[in-house]
């Protein structure tokens, strides 16, 4: 009789038949095919890469022509397990020309992942053994989804029980964003969340607050109200300062990605490859952060369902989110009630969209996101809970 073990149980396999502990993690080292794509390598350094893959017992994808050095940079896709990454890591060692030293940092990185966390400019750290659930605060009279449309008298409440449910973050915003929305004058956006940032920091001192906006001035002055977290949908490029106001506050970022506005967003939705660019994108915005000075431990990566994105493109974005955790910093994925998902089953309003939302809060979990960015906290934490339970029962 013979019987499929699943990858991510085969420590459990190898204990059940008795092998030694001491001998684990070298089959941890054997048991999963990595797929990794190296982007715009030289080619020659393309070729030598695939060659030494081969060598090492694992394998490498480069282009037709590639070996002719028909163009000077090549993608080349790698297939292997940890173990041929090592024995790969050892002879770019002593290959120091071609760009070879960044194709082995670059590895190195992703081999050797570092434990994730966010630091909040008061000391207070975000952990990521869970997945984490931001509540959605919209301080608006015009929100895509009515109900999380939520006036100042009801939001105390209303965020006191999103906490209750198990919250770990409420993103608080005073502008709408949904594709085709008109913007509002600063002076407006801030009148509608300053009361609410002040009101929820004395409500409930120990809370980690998010100001959702992408103007410099409206997130100072939010992060003096109380807010702990910046969320940009623009990823700075709203705002030239707003990257000033991240150094100067020590403030956390999310960095979303996004074309255009709101109000023009999806007529922008051309993309060779879409998981890609995004993914490009955001590590570039990252960088211009990290050259300032600030940390990985500072920065949040949203790949932006929704936003400049058809729904083929957002189904696509969330199906290989997994790309997105190449870089070493959080990924929160928002699709919370989003058009995708009323497309998908069969053009339902937004009211109705929450087990489809409850499904791509799931995929999150799959995909090695750190975060999600709902409307309906207890029934989204309920469902990510009980996977990570199946999927990563040394977390519970």
């Amino acid at each position: 009789m013979l019987l499929k073990v699943n990858k991510e149980m085969l420590a459990d396999a190898m204990e059940s038949i008795g092998v030694h502990k001491a001998s684990l993690p070298i089959f941890a080292n054997k048991n999963q095919i990595l797929p990794l794509k190296l982007l715009q390598v030289r080619t020659p350094a393309a070729n030598i890469i695939k060659q030494e893959m081969l060598a090492a017992g694992g394998d490498a994808a480069v282009p037709t022509g590639c070996v002719l050095n028909k163009d000077k940079y090549s993608d080349v896709l790698l297939l292997g397990t940890r173990k041929h990454y090592n024995l790969l890591l050892k002879k770019l060692e002593l290959m120091p020309y071609f760009g070879m030293d960044k194709v082995k940092a670059e590895l190195e990185a992703v081999l050797n992942e570092e434990k994730l966390q966010t630091v909040l400019a008061d000391g207070r750290v975000l952990n990521y053994d869970k997945v984490l659930i931001m509540g959605i605060l919209n301080i608006t009279p015009d929100s895509f989804y009515e109900n999380s449309r939520t006036a100042i008298e009801e939001v105390v409440a209303k965020a006191g029980q999103m906490l209750a449910d198990g919250a770990d973050i409420l993103d608080i915003g005073g502008e709408s964003t949904r594709p085709g929305s008109e913007a509002v004058v600063a002076e407006e956006e801030q009148a509608r969340v300053l009361p609410v940032i002040e009101a929820l920091r004395k409500a409930y001192p120990d809370a980690v607050l998010s100001i959702d906006t992408y103007r410099a001035s409206t997130a100072r002055l939010a992060i003096e109200a109380g807010a702990d977290i910046i969320n940009d949908i623009s990823a700075m490029e709203a705002d030239a300062e707003m990257i000033d106001v991240v150094c100067e506050t020590k403030a956390p970022i999310i960095l979303m990605h996004m074309r255009g506005t709101p109000k023009d967003m999806q007529t922008q939705c051309e993309y060779k490859n879409v998981v890609e660019e995004v993914a490009v994108y955001l590590a570039e915005r990252a960088e211009l952060l990290r050259e300032r000075g600030v940390g990985a431990d500072k920065i949040i990566l949203d790949p932006g369902i929704g936003f400049a994105k058809n729904a083929e493109q957002n189904l696509k974005l969330m199906r290989d989110l997994h790309a997105l955790t190449s870089f070493g910093y959080p990924v929160l994925l928002a699709a919370s009630r989003k058009g995708t998902v009323g497309k998908v089953l069969g053009d339902l309003p937004a009211e109705e969209r929450l087990e489809g939302t409850i499904a791509t809060s799931c995929q999150a979990v799959y995909a090695g996101a750190n975060m999600v960015r709902v409307h309906d906290v207890k029934e989204n934490l309920r469902a990510v809970r009980m996977l990570e339970a199946i999927l990563c029962p040394e977390r519970m």
